[in-house]
Parts: C-alpha cells; sequence; structure tokens
C-alpha cells in the first residue's frame, strides 16, 4: 500500500504539473473535431524546473526498497542529499538510490587527482554549452522559426545544428554536473558516451542519456518481460518503452512522434537480433575506421538526425512542413541563411574541432580526460588555455539549458 501510494503521489505531481493542460487541450481539440465544442478548465502554473528527473530519481528509490535491493535510509539527512543533491537536480544524470546513497554515507576526504579530473570535466562542459550548444542554438533557432522562407539544403543545416545543440547543451550539462560532483568526492552516473559515433541506433541509444535509457530498461522494460518473451514482446516492449520516452520530454505531440521514429529504427537490430552487435565503442585502438564502419556511423546520424527534426519543431504540422522542403527540388539549391559567412564558417570550423577531439578521446570517459598523459605540461597547459579563451570569447549569447525544460 504504502508503495503504490508513493507511486501515484510522485507521478500525480508529474502529470498534474506537466501533462494536464496537454491532455486538457488534447480532449478540447478532439471534441471539435466530432463537432461537440468545449471549454477545458486549463492550469495557469510554471513548470517546476528539471520535475522529470527528480521524480525518476524519487522513484528508482521507492522501487529499490520494495524490490530488496537495498534497505530504507533511516538517516533523513541522508536521504535529503540524495533525493535534492544540486549537481544533478534539474538535468540529471538521474541516480540511483544503490550508487549514490552509499557514497553520500561513507566518509569521504578531498583527492587532488580526483578534484582536477573533475575541473577538467567542468572545463570540457562548459566548452560544449557556450562554444558549441549556444552558439549551434542561434543558428539553429533562426532557421526552425522561419522554415519556410529557407532553401531544402539551409534546413539540412539547420537539423544538423540543432543536433550539434542538443548533444553539446545536454551532454555539456551532465559534464559539469559529473565534474561539480567530484570535486566533493562523488562519483555521478556517466550520461553520455560519444553516441553520434554510434554504428546503429541501438548501440545509439546505449550511448545517449544512459542514465534515463537504463532507468526504463530496468524499471519498465523489464517488468513488462523484457527480452525474455518471442520477437513480438521484444517489439511491443520497445515501442512501450520509446512511446514513454517521448512522453517524458514534453507534453507534446512532437516528443511522441520522436521517441515511434527511434523505435521503428531500432527494429531491424531487435527483429534480426543484432542489437547487441555494437558494445563496444567504433575502432578502438585504432586512429580511423574502417569504410563499413564509417557508412554505418553516417547511416545512424542521418537517421537521428532526421528524428530530431521532430523533436525541436513547435507541432507535428512545422515538423512535417520542414521536412517535405528538405525532399524538394530547394535541396540542390544553395544556403540562402542571410548572415555573417565568416561568422558561420567559424562555427562550422569549431564544431569540427570539437569532433575531432571527442575522436580522439572517444575511449576515455569524456574527449578530454587523458590529457594529463601528455608528456609535456606545455602541451596540456596550452590547451586548457585555448578552451579557456574561446569560453570567454564566445559568451555573451545566452541560451537556457534544453533540458532544464523537462
Amino acid at each position: 500500500m504504502w508503495f503504490w501510494l508513493s507511486v501515484i503521489i510522485n507521478l500525480g505531481f508529474l502529470c498534474v504539473f506537466k501533462y494536464y493542460n496537454f491532455f486538457a487541450s488534447s480532449f478540447a481539440q478532439f471534441s471539435a473535431n466530432i463537432g461537440l465544442h468545449v471549454s477545458p478548465w486549463t492550469l495557469k502554473v510554471i513548470l517546476p524546473v528539471g520535475i522529470s528527473f527528480y521524480t525518476f530519481h524519487g522513484l528508482s528509490y521507492v522501487i529499490d526498497i520494495y524490490k530488496n535491493r537495498i534497505q530504507a535510509e533511516r538517516n533523513f539527512v541522508d536521504y535529503s542529499l540524495f533525493v535534492s543533491f544540486f549537481p544533478l537536480l534539474v538535468a540529471g544524470p538521474i541516480e540511483r538510490a544503490t550508487h549514490l546513497l552509499p557514497q553520500i554515507k561513507t566518509k569521504r576526504s578531498f583527492d587532488y587527482y580526483k578534484a582536477a579530473d573533475g575541473l577538467r570535466q567542468i572545463l570540457w562542459g562548459l566548452f560544449k554549452k557556450i562554444v558549441i550548444a549556444d552558439q549551434c542554438a542561434e543558428y539553429a533557432n533562426m532557421i526552425f522559426a522561419n522554415s519556410s522562407a529557407y532553401t531544402g539544403s539551409t534546413l539540412v543545416l539547420g537539423a544538423l545544428f540543432f543536433s550539434f545543440q542538443i548533444y553539446c547543451d545536454f551532454s555539456g550539462y551532465s559534464d559539469i554536473a559529473l565534474g561539480v560532483a567530484r570535486l566533493l568526492g562523488i562519483e555521478l552516473l556517466r550520461n553520455f558516451a560519444f553516441p553520434y559515433f554510434s554504428r546503429d541506433v541501438a548501440e545509439f541509444w546505449r550511448r545517449w542519456h544512459i542514465s534515463l535509457s537504463t532507468w526504463f530498461r530496468d524499471y519498465l522494460y523489464v517488468p513488462l518481460g523484457g527480452s525474455k518473451g518471442g520477437t513480438w514482446m521484444k517489439i511491443r516492449n520497445t515501442f512501450i518503452i520509446f512511446l514513454i520516452s517521448g512522453f517524458w520530454h514534453g507534453a507534446n505531440w512532437t516528443f511522441i512522434v520522436w521517441g515511434f521514429l527511434n523505435a521503428l529504427f531500432i527494429m531491424p537490430s531487435i527483429i534480426l537480433k543484432t542489437n547487441r552487435n555494437n558494445l563496444e565503442i567504433v575502432a578502438k585502438g585504432k586512429l580511423l575506421p574502417t569504410v563499413a564502419e564509417l557508412a554505418h556511423i553516417v547511416l545512424t546520424f542521418m537517421m537521428v538526425v532526421f528524428a530530431w527534426i521532430f523533436f525541436r519543431a513547435n507541432s507535428v504540422t512545422h515538423a512535417l512542413s520542414y521536412i517535405s522542403k528538405i525532399f524538394s527540388a530547394s535541396l540542390f539549391s544553395g544556403f540562402n541563411l542571410d548572415v555573417n559567412r565568416s561568422q558561420l564558417f567559424e562555427t562550422i570550423l569549431l564544431v569540427i574541432l570539437f569532433l575531432v577531439v571527442e575522436w580522439l578521446g572517444r575511449e576515455n570517459p569524456y574527449a578530454i580526460s587523458a590529457l594529463p598523459k601528455l608528456q609535456k605540461r606545455s602541451y596540456r597547459m596550452a590547451f586548457y588555455y585555448l578552451l579557456v579563451f574561446l569560453i570567454f570569447l564566445f559568451t555573451g549569447k545566452e541560451q537556457q539549458f534544453i533540458y532544464f525544460q523537462f
């Protein structure tokens, strides 16, 4: 009884704040379509920042106790710190009590090497957010806001800019959160593992927003039967997980379509049982991938970018018109983006620099974590100062973290 009461209260707050207005307006629209006119009562409240994150955070604690994975925490201060640990409070990663609570209860002392590593990851996170994500956001926002005025090639550019914006924005926040926690002697769950170097969509989802993917796997997919049943059960459970994941991101049909597309994209690997083929990072121990690996990376990235269009669009209609414009004759026209071309070229060069660094560091927990292995300290310091210089140079075009809204 206490377990279900806790689940209902937690999900109840989430549904009221985040989804009530969506269902009310959807019901009104449906009623209008069948000739009935209703005026639904809607809530005029501000969505609490990060409510989806700490709701799932708290649910995992209750579920783990119910499943006898952990004992209930009797120390109220330790429990409160677990629930409200500030680095991950507003945008994750979604922590587990089994992972974080033991660290909170263990006595910690300052560790210089951990602290230095934490500062290094914070620096890389700030670079990703301020230098890459915020610059890409300027062009992505411009293109998506006036998509009907641009050629298909320009819309492709807008989708690419948004893809790098959302990755660097969200993974940048995660890097900052993990780095800050490490300064305090706490190791948080890894949230990203170079997802844009994935060779199929199944691998992408093992590397993107890892804490959410594993949360759905452990607390929803497995209880539904997981992969123990036949192929039909795997397909059903996969669609359920992705549709709920889409709905978790926001009360808009665009997120549900985005989730459906990702489920559709992952189906071939589920049916052919190849979804566990690519567990290691691509081209491990090598400088360059094979031609086949590169082709798979490019194809997977194109599929992910296509789905991101629905994620970013204001409505499903907007997304469909955006896509139809891409697949028109204007795709072969030049870019008609009326901006400073040198600044645009500068942003593209920064994205390329970022990809090179990510590729070279892809076997590490984050891209620049192996820098201390460089023998010459002057090289390391030069790279750090370059990052600091770029961060200060591009600070000013403030963009809110995308996942704050979730």
